[in-house]
């Protein structure tokens, strides 16, 4: 397949015509041809194909075909041919998210960093947003949100499109039949779609259950244990974190410790302060656990507590942001260190944690062993993320890892998220790795779109 970038234009002509400027239509062996088929996601239709005398690679698109092929505007876009019978635009790309329908802000809080993906994602491709609310299965086209040229929002009938990028916000719609029956309807047409759905914390851990490389790497996790389990979890590892399966953003986690002499420690995050209390025995702990969520607890897994390196005595842990690239490629997009609030659970910044870059954090723990620390973590956050994917039914494209480094230099996996959220990217000096995060995903979707060269297949 030949893979060009081309300039398309429109004109008002009624019939169904393609005119091909001549160093695009040598390239592309055209010459000589009267008709050829014109491509854009599923959508296939037959036009009059001429050369025009004109520099460079450029494609004009009569109205007719135009309004027919469902080509949503003119710009740069790639043009891929397998043979000289037909000519694909795209790719045409789709990120399924929701909103509220708000004209200034279709898709609610996430708006802000759709437009950032799509006005990075226009200069090479058809990048639009869209709902579930937007698709028409039975016509498989998509009423879709584009940019306009001045940064606004434009709505255009485009086909399907030839990759989704899923980044729909509620686990609880995901979970419902609508949302399973969408992903299978994509699946069944074989559109790429990732990511599939959001992880639970104890599917990391069933998914990599038999994977001896990346259970190196994982604290011991019991899901839904016993009493007489996390006891025993207890005693043996003196500290342990029992967390919701399902939860985010720390809540509801609780930091269970046993002090052979002092008794049974617990501390939690209540509103807006942290909660430490002390119990004399086993049972009145879990009294208490019971008391606050009663049978909710068969939703959680409790998991090995790890002494991690810590600044002014408050734990720092890491999230490293993880994509696949346009060679398929697992890569380290960005890494954000995060400092415990004093007396907090997690180190979520909304629990008074604190974010700071890896060098900084590192380089006061590790001091000048701190850069090979950091390569080694960079190494294994990497392979983790392959013995995810190898372990995994659906597309995966990215991934946020929750990464605690030890005070012997150990790197540790608590969590990884399919869909992970961008808060590190709001640091100062994170926001160049914010932008390459973006151009991660806009060149993992032309991969999985089949818009690459033969020598990339």
């Amino acid at each position: 397949m030949s893979l060009t970038l081309c300039n398309v234009h429109f004109t008002q002509q009624s019939e169904k015509i393609v005119w091909v400027s001549s160093p695009l239509a040598k390239l592309l062996e055209l010459n000589g041809r009267k008709t050829i088929n014109v491509k854009l996601g599923r959508d296939v239709v037959t036009a009059t194909v001429r050369t025009v005398k004109r520099k460079g690679h450029h494609v004009f698109l009569s109205a007719g075909l135009r309004r027919s092929v469902r080509i949503p505007k003119s710009g740069n876009v790639y043009l891929a041919n397998a043979d000289s019978e037909e000519i694909q635009l795209g790719p045409l790309i789709g990120v399924l998210t929701d909103g509220n329908r708000s004209p200034s802000a279709p898709f609610g809080p996430r708006t802000g960093f759709v437009k950032q993906l799509l006005a990075m994602g226009q200069k090479k491709a058809y990048f639009f947003a869209f709902t579930p609310r937007d698709i028409n299965w039975q016509q498989e086209t998509v009423h879709g949100w584009f940019l306009n040229g001045s940064g606004g929002w434009i709505r255009k009938v485009v086909p399907l499109p030839d990759v989704v990028y899923n980044r729909l916000p509620s686990r609880r719609a995901e979970t419902g039949t609508a949302i399973t029956a969408l992903r299978e309807k994509f699946v069944r047409r074989r559109i790429p779609f990732f990511n599939w759905s959001f992880f639970n914390k104890s599917d990391v851990y069933t998914l990599l259950d038999n994977d001896p490389e990346a259970l190196r790497h994982l604290p011991e996790s019991v899901n839904n244990p016993s009493p007489e389990k996390i006891k025993e979890l207890l005693e043996k590892h003196q500290f342990l974190y029992y967390k919701p399966t399902g939860g985010s953003l720390g809540m509801g986690i609780y930091r269970l410790t046993y002090h052979p002499r002092r008794g049974y420690f617990v501390r939690y995050r209540r509103g807006s302060s942290n909660v430490l209390l002390r119990f004399t025995n086993f049972n009145s702990l879990m009294k208490m656990l019971r008391a606050r969520h009663g049978s909710g607890l068969s939703g959680y897994v409790v998991q090995q507590g790890i002494r991690l390196v810590e600044i002014d005595n408050c734990p720092i842990d890491f999230r490293f942001h993880m994509h696949k690239d346009g060679s398929n490629n697992w890569v380290v997009a960005g890494i954000g260190a995060k400092k415990a609030g004093r007396g907090s659970v997690t180190t979520h910044i909304k629990n008074g944690g604190q974010l700071m870059t890896p060098e900084q954090a590192l380089s006061r723990t590790f001091g000048n062993r701190s850069g090979e620390v950091l390569q080694d973590a960079k190494d294994i956050a990497v392979r983790l993320s392959e013995a995810i994917e190898r372990n995994y039914n659906h597309t995966l494209g990215e991934l946020g890892l929750d990464i605690g480094i030890d005070r012997d230099g150990d790197v540790w996996m608590f969590e990884a998220n399919a869909k992970p959220g961008r808060s590190i990217f709001k640091h100062p000096a994170l926001k160049e790795q914010g932008r390459a995060s973006l151009g991660y995903i806009l060149d993992h979707c032309l991969y999985l779109s089949k818009f690459r060269k033969k020598d990339e297949s």
